[in-house]
């Protein structure tokens, strides 16, 4: 049984972890939080989460404009939280793309079995076997802990593995030192700068036919890396 991966996006941090942790007692494990619309792209994209919950009001936006963003490439279950009880609120969230509207205050169990109900409605806990990742000459083994080239097992570490599966969920896309940082080592970035450039460096040089001259992960200066294969 495939475990799904969920997505919280608010801007309380102490509501983000009593949601998690009522979540965790009904046995979801992988679960991810952000706190901006900005973040919580960028985690949709580098996570892939199989359900999202996000708060209407964030600092930089509206839960809304998240939603409309994800379902341009996305078409999994959207939950709204949100302190607006108005009618026409909830009609808002529902036309845009979301498949259900919590109104706070609210009790994170229930939050949980709403989520539970959503997962049930699109099978998720009957999804088919998951299968390997292959983006041009590269695959990654789907419990992500292997990564082979051309047939041929890479000698990485966990962390370039992490890096590697990072890269090749999102093809084509630029990826910032900072959401790099957040995805495989699980922290927040405070300017570690150096660790992703030694972990990269290290990577190309594993990967790369020239390190010098990489071909699979460019450099986007001032923006991050980005992986063409």
């Amino acid at each position: 049984m495939d475990q799904p991966r969920i997505l919280i996006v608010d801007d309380e941090k102490d509501l983000c972890i009593l949601i998690q942790k009522a979540l965790e007692r009904e046995g979801f494990t992988q679960i991810a939080t952000a706190h901006t619309v900005k973040s919580g792209l960028e985690t949709f994209h580098t996570f892939a989460p199989h359900i999202a919950i996000l708060d209407v009001m964030l600092p930089d936006g509206e839960g809304y404009d998240l939603c409309r963003q994800i379902r341009d490439t996305s078409n999994i279950p959207i939950l709204f939280l949100s302190a607006k009880s108005d009618e026409i609120d909830k009609i808002l969230g529902l036309a845009i793309g979301g498949d259900d509207y919590i109104t706070k205050p609210f009790s994170p169990k229930e939050v949980a079995f709403r989520i539970k109900a959503q997962l049930r409605r699109v099978s998720m806990y009957e999804a088919p076997a998951p299968v390997d990742t292959i983006v041009g000459p590269f695959r990654l083994n789907v419990d992500e802990t292997e990564a082979y080239k051309d047939g041929v097992r890479l000698e990485l570490t966990a962390k370039e593995v992490g890096l590697l599966a990072c890269f090749m969920r999102n093809p084509n896309r630029i990826l910032s030192k900072e959401t790099l940082f957040t995805r495989v080592w699980g922290e927040d970035f405070y300017g570690s700068d150096n660790t992703v450039m030694v972990h990269m460096r290290r990577l190309r040089e594993k990967i790369e036919p020239n390190p010098s001259q990489p071909i699979y992960i460019k450099t986007v200066k001032g923006l991050g890396y980005k992986f063409e294969a």
